[in-house]
């Protein structure tokens, strides 16, 4: 049967080296620990959102961050009562009320925001919990940097909100240092004007995975981990993760194949002799070589990615299974839930186990997850 495996040596691993490189510097500027903020999203980065979560609480993680109301909720009815912040702003009054009923952390990003969450934090008779968020250039959630005006006239009329922290997000921190560094700037230069007009600010936190390794800088208060605790990021692993999980699952069926004999969907590959090959229910709905790594607005963009696949043209293209420790390539297009794999002269049998290295976040959540 399918299942993703997660190893949790590896994650806990994973967990200690994050620990250690938060602190390695001093403490911040409070003398306190730099808090990590464990950010579970996409179904915990596909690791299963409440196995992750009691799993980084039982190795001392105790902060928790989602992008939305339904993770949030996933995890409170599971009986976690750790703190959780949702990381997304919004004004729909249903939405807001949902959260604080269930003592989420909200951001707030706008005048709208604010003004929603005062009027519940009235009806409620209680202060709401938020952290503000400053839009330093990313576009999405938050006060833009450059209309401070704004954000004190409504932050400096608040009366049943309390502000337990700011915070901005990083556009490109794993590739474009330069506009980090502005980012981080222009953040900076809003908590010192929310500062001078004798607004409470919190903890502030700035960091990503890719800015938490490559600005330790930038720690500040508090950091933002996700990928990081799957060791699977889009850069120089400097610190030495463990990527973590992988999927498996089994051989269903074996035959041969004569010579000249197509397989799979637009006849992509022909047998050149005749072959034994062993069908596996697994395919790109189950994580398979997904490439989600495609940004093509930018013209540079669409130039790098015509470059590179003229390069993988004149390349030998495989994808392989590893099936009893041996090494098997896929032939033909990979299908919605089946590849067709080449044992020709391996000692393989129906039920023998098969292993694929995949994207765990876009493996179907619907799919167990096996911790060992």
């Amino acid at each position: 049967m399918k299942a993703v495996v997660i190893e949790k040596k590896d994650l806990r691993y994973n967990i200690e080296k994050i620990k250690e490189y938060a602190n390695q510097n001093l403490p911040d500027d409070n003398g306190n620990k730099v808090k990590i903020i464990a950010v579970v999203k996409s179904n915990g980065y596909g690791l299963g959102i409440v196995e992750l979560t009691q799993f980084l609480i039982d190795n001392g993680i105790d902060f928790f961050a989602v992008s939305t109301i339904e993770e949030a909720l996933k995890i409170r009815q599971a009986g976690i009562k750790q703190k959780i912040l949702m990381l997304s702003s919004t004004a729909i009054k249903e939405d807001v009320k949902q959260l604080v009923e269930n003592d989420i952390i909200l951001t707030l990003g706008s005048k709208e925001a604010v003004e929603v969450a005062e009027k519940i934090g009235q009806e409620l008779q209680k202060k709401i919990k938020a952290h503000i968020k400053i839009d330093t250039g990313f576009g999405r959630y938050g006060f833009v940097y450059n209309n401070r005006d704004k954000m004190l006239e409504t932050l400096t009329k608040i009366k049943n909100i309390k502000i337990e922290g700011t915070f901005t997000h990083f556009s490109n921190a794993y590739y474009d240092d330069k506009y980090t560094q502005i980012q981080f700037q222009r953040f900076m230069d809003c908590i010192e004007v929310l500062k001078m007009n004798n607004i409470e600010t919190g903890i502030l936190h700035v960091c990503n995975t890719s800015a938490f390794i490559k600005f330790p800088q930038m720690h500040l208060n508090a950091v933002r981990i996700g990928s990081a605790f799957t060791g699977r990021i889009s850069f120089k692993n400097s610190m030495g993760l463990r990527k973590i999980g992988y999927l498996k699952s089994n051989v269903a069926e074996i035959k041969e194949l004569p010579k000249g004999f197509n397989i799979g969907y637009s006849n992509t590959y022909t047998t050149k002799k005749t072959i034994k090959v062993a069908i596996i229910p697994c395919g790109y709905m189950d994580g398979v070589n997904i490439d989600t790594g495609r940004d093509m607005f930018r013209k540079i963009d669409k130039l790098r990615y015509i470059v590179r696949d003229i390069k993988d043209a004149f390349k030998k293209q495989q994808i392989y299974v590893k099936i009893n420790g041996q090494n098997c390539p896929i032939l033909g297009r990979i299908g919605t839930y089946h590849v067709t794999v080449d044992i020709t002269g391996k000692d393989i049998k129906i039920n023998d186990e098969a292993i694929f290295t995949v994207s765990l976040k876009h493996v179907d959540s619907s799919l167990r997850r096996e911790w060992n």
